[in-house]
């Protein structure tokens, strides 16, 4: 008895896909006759499947495919069984398309409990020498679907017709239509029949790369599923269902606005992060795209705004390196250091365009997850969220302007997402309390039944800061040296025992980043009612009432005289008003809070300067933090409270990334014996 057969070729043996269309496609080491049968009919070109006939009989004999040019290479064995039936996240063993495919539908009422009707159909598509490669049909009768080559597409038609001219005369068959040009996507794996939800990742995988599936078909031996897909979206298809299956990493194409110091600490965190989420997470994460604000391009800036990459390697079917086809802070920095004349860069290069044109940057036909980061403040750029999500781009945004500018514009982020929120997903997490959880754990409250009836806090970390330097609380020094001892020097705190005037409390405050250079816009109060409104839409739609002009026309504002040019004259002023007020509360045994608070059942939004008791929660608020209390039906004693420090470039950054796993969590399928739910270690190593 033979102990195996070689056969020597020019590819390294069987594919998990086609390489030229799924980059990251491998080499299988072993898969069985029926796997390799099955995988050779629907296109994979290694060897044919009559070839395989004579091992597959019993006696089996080995097969072992093996290249020619790189004969060490241990190839792929096709023998009996393959690992697909152990291993439940390798049940598919690869995946498979047929392409210059076409799809012919013959549909009528006059079909059902008609017996002979596909008799007379596949007979006649023999007589005309028609092959057919795929069949579909409802339990209704109402529609026969099959799938035949392009070039016999007409043929098939004609004699249909010609076959049924009565009943089509009768209308007993109403349609005989061909779709084309198509696509067959086939799943192949022995392991599919004993393992749950392989039809469900399927078909998932698909719908989130926005597929449409024209026709299904399975055999009861379920070691194949194959559905017909336009041919545009083919090679989308194949990335896809391949990422989902685990025979690949999910590519997510990334572009990021504003390159300040929020975006240059998030290009750095993905470049640092990309090869954990590869491990991890099985995430991918390229960055194509960066722009560094949404200013109007200016004349110096001709050769273009946009940095994008010179060789897309998802545009081009990735014939590039792995590490070339992303954006690295150095080759940014190499990049905006000199200009497009006398760069040498060989990964990246200035592109024009504006915020309008930014997705088609981003976008690619082949990649079913593209996300924008909005990590700029400016409004400008808030009036092209709906337009980024309606391009079907993710967008996640630091930027609370999207929801908090005009009517018209909140109005236009709902219409899409209410329309397409199935396939783009608005994410503004960031946009209230930086890294701390806020609409998150508003969202939970909420879909969990519970009623919120009051939300007040500390949502300016910058008037967080600034009061309690004016201000600051009896004994914070003692507490934070009680935290250092007690966490083992894991905890190291900043007090200040010693008040300070205003303007210098703003002074530190801007040196910190944590307030505009011109401190007027914070002391507005605009900042604050841009996060009230993006909390207001949350509860019942209360912005709809609102604006952010409203608000801060009701607020208590530290900066009042729009007459006033001169930044000194207004430092002035405000300090001899704070120092009374410091002393005012002082007498009541109080300190003053920057404190906003929106009432659910009034329907009221207001920002105030409130003396609050020492011992209160706002009053021991650290600076440069942030505290949030819902009170709520279930939360009337103790209100939940959510406190913590929210500025920072690389807290914000991280919030961002965390953002897009909890996104991409949701889009690819966990692997089995794992919960599908992040641990707090996992976005501890992540971020």
């Amino acid at each position: 008895l033979s102990q195996g057969i070689t056969i020597w070729t020019d590819v390294n043996g069987v594919m998990s896909a086609d390489p030229r269309r799924v980059p990251s496609s491998y080499t299988l080491t072993e898969v069985s006759f029926n796997e390799a049968m099955e995988l050779a009919y629907f296109g994979a070109k290694v060897m044919h499947p009559k070839t395989m006939l004579p091992a597959s009989i019993t006696p089996p004999i080995p097969l072992y495919i093996r290249n020619t040019f790189q004969p060490s290479f241990p190839g792929t064995r096709i023998y009996t069984s393959s690992a697909t039936h152990s291993n439940r996240d390798k049940c598919v063993c690869g995946f498979s398309s047929i392409d210059s495919m076409a799809l012919i539908n013959v549909e009528g009422s006059g079909m059902v409990g008609i017996p002979g009707v596909a008799k007379r159909l596949f007979g006649t598509l023999e007589s005309k020498g028609v092959n057919v490669v795929l069949i579909s049909q409802a339990s209704s009768e109402h529609s026969i679907t099959f799938a035949t080559t392009l070039e016999m597409a007409e043929v098939a038609k004609e004699g249909i017709e010609e076959e049924f001219r009565r009943e089509i005369e009768n209308n007993h068959i109403s349609t005989v239509e061909i779709q084309k040009p198509c696509s067959i996507i086939a799943a192949v794996g022995d392991g599919m029949p004993t393992t749950t939800g392989v039809s469900g990742r399927f078909f998932t995988a698909l719908g989130d790369a926005k597929i449409s599936v024209l026709a299904i078909s399975q055999g009861s031996s379920a070691r194949n599923i194959s559905a017909v897909v336009y041919t545009s979206e083919s090679t989308r298809a194949l990335r896809a269902v391949h990422a989902a299956f685990r025979l690949s990493h999910t590519s997510v194409r990334v572009g990021v606005i504003g390159m300040n110091e929020v975006g240059l600490s998030l290009l750095k965190l993905l470049e640092e992060q990309r090869n954990k989420l590869r491990s991890r997470f099985e995430i991918d994460l390229m960055v194509v795209a960066l722009m560094k604000d949404g200013m109007e391009e200016k004349e110096e800036e001709e050769n273009g705004r946009i940095v994008t990459l010179k060789e897309d390697g998802e545009k081009h079917n990735g014939d590039l390196d792995w590490n070339t086809c992303s954006i690295t802070m150095e080759v940014y920095q190499s990049l905006t250091a000199s200009t497009e004349a006398t760069s040498d860069n060989t990964v990246a290069k200035f592109t024009p365009g504006d915020l309008s044109t930014l997705p088609q940057h981003v976008l690619s036909p082949d990649c079913a997850h593209n996300i924008i980061f909005d990590c700029t403040g400016e409004t400008n750029v808030g009036q092209y969220h709906a337009t980024w999500l309606k391009s079907g781009v993710h967008v996640i945004t630091a930027n609370s302007t999207g929801l908090s500018g005009p009517i018209k514009q909140r109005n236009a982020i709902d219409a899409v997402l209410n329309q397409h929120g199935r396939n783009v997903s608005y994410l503004r997490e960031v946009t209230v309390g930086g890294a701390l959880p806020v609409v998150r754990t508003l969202h939970d409250l909420l879909y969990s039944g519970d009623c919120v009836h009051f939300v007040d806090g500390i949502l300016s970390v910058s008037m967080s800061y600034i009061l309690y330097r004016i201000a600051p609380p009896p004994g914070a020094k003692a507490g934070n040296a009680f935290d250092e001892h007690s966490s083992n020097g894991a905890f190291q705190g900043v007090s200040f025992d010693t008040p300070c005037l205003f303007s210098e409390a703003v002074k530190e405050a801007v040196d910190l980043g944590l307030m505009e250079t011109d401190p007027r816009r914070d002391l507005s109060n605009e900042y604050t009612a841009r996060v009230l409104m993006v909390l207001a839409k949350e509860l019942d739609d209360l912005d709809k009432c609102y604006d952010v002009e409203k608000i801060q026309d009701s607020s208590d504002q530290l900066f009042l005289d729009d007459e006033c040019n001169d930044i000194n004259t207004l430092y002035t002023k405000v300090n001899a008003l704070m120092k009374e007020r410091v002393e005012s509360a002082a007498e009541k045994g109080c300190v003053p809070r920057h404190v906003s608070s929106i009432d659910v059942k009034a329907g009221t939004i207001e920002v105030k300067i409130v003396d609050v008791p020492l011992n209160h929660v706002f009053a021991i608020t650290p600076p440069s933090c942030e505290c949030v209390r819902f009170f709520t039906e279930r939360h009337r004693s103790y209100p939940l409270i959510i406190q913590g420090p929210s500025a920072g470039a690389d807290s914000t950054a991280s919030a961002l990334l965390a953002e897009l796993v909890n996104l991409m969590r949701n889009k690819v399928s966990p692997k089995s014996g794992t919960i599908s739910r992040t641990t707090s270690a996992d976005l501890a190593n992540v971020v």
